[in-house]
């Protein structure tokens, strides 16, 4: 991108051409990333924006939906994201959300609202989801494509959470893997075997309960957050803040969340803690450990399909394990 602000982004933050300055900011792995300043209105504002190739319409749909869906509920939490859409003076296009200023060790740096990353998160887990257009209830899915790393989601609405994590999540991703890694019999064997037993078992209506003894409801998750998408930080003109970002939403059971949080660490026994004061453990909850693990898997097979490796063994190891203990019963 030149050092000049695209027309497109110019009209869709309103911003003063005569104003405006544009400079690089930071990195990320499927897209350019920039900081935008200028006026709105006679005011100063500062913008984060992310532009891509003709491929990353798709993503970028995805995160501006998946960022509104979680500050429209816990506006602390994470960037507003104001705009996305087809660049003007080159191929490709861009996503423009509130400027997240990670870099907080200014003593002066204005406190935020104190609450911590585990009371945010399980406020978030609380809310139940809206009811889609069309729908009489809330669905499991999410209006738009989501993108957790390279890997498009298939969000397309099922009533039930078993149902969608069978399919949409397992199923789906074996098939990427398979894209990817080539075809693999003991991998597609396992995963079958997976989804027929042990999915409905730990995830099924008559099983799983909400902690109130009700069926579960569908909750706005990040769905992708492991430590590289969360910090501290301001955002816009607001204090510090326990922050999230880079997210990759569905409506979707609130333990699912849990997955790639256990799989590459960075939340400890004090954060779990925290986060069950506000948000218990869903029933039966002397199964959550095993609920994360079927949980985890997804992010096994997520990172194989994208990567390869030993992410295979990982996945692997996780599925012998549950249907051990679960994969008989019926």
């Amino acid at each position: 991108m030149s050092s000049k602000v695209d027309p497109a982004i110019l009209k869709a933050l309103s911003l003063d051409p005569s104003s405006a300055t544009i400079s690089k900011h930071g990195g990320g792995g499927f897209a350019r990333t920039f900081k935008i300043s200028g006026t709105v209105d006679g005011t100063q504002k500062f913008f984060f924006v992310k532009t891509g190739g003709r491929d990353s319409e798709e993503m970028f749909t995805g995160e501006h939906a998946s960022l509104n869906a979680i500050h429209s509920i816990v506006p602390s939490l994470c960037p507003q994201s104001y705009a996305h859409g087809p660049l003007e003076s080159e191929g490709g296009f861009f996503l423009a959300t509130d400027f997240l200023d990670l870099n907080t060790r200014d003593a002066k740096s204005t406190p935020g609202s104190g609450e911590s990353l585990a009371r945010k998160l399980a406020k978030l887990h609380s809310v139940s989801a809206p009811i889609p257009e069309g729908y009489q209830e809330p669905q499991f899915g999410f209006p738009v494509t989501t993108c957790c790393g390279e890997t498009k989601q298939d969000n397309s609405f099922k009533e039930g959470w078993a149902e969608f994590y069978g399919d949409n999540r397992l199923r789906a991703i074996l098939r990427e893997a398979e894209r990817n890694n080539g075809k693999d019999g003991e991998l597609r064997n396992l995963v079958e075997e997976v989804v027929e037993s042990v999915v409905p078992r730990l995830l099924g209506d008559e099983n799983l309960r909400g902690s109130d003894g009700q069926k579960i409801k569908p909750v706005v998750v990040h769905g992708d957050l492991w430590s590289g998408n969360h910090g501290t930080g301001r955002i816009g003109e607001g204090g510090v803040e326990a922050v999230v970002y880079d997210s990759s939403a569905s409506w979707s059971h609130a333990e699912f969340e849990a997955g790639i949080m256990r799989m590459f660490g960075g939340f400890g026994s004090a954060f779990w803690r925290e986060y069950h004061e506000v948000r218990p453990k869903d029933e039966p909850r002397e199964e959550w450990e095993d609920r994360c693990a079927l949980y985890e898997l997804y992010h096994h097979l997520n990172h194989y399909a994208m990567f390869g490796g030993g992410y295979k063994g990982g996945a692997m190891n996780i599925m012998r394990k549950l249907l051990e203990k679960y994969g008989e019963e019926t």
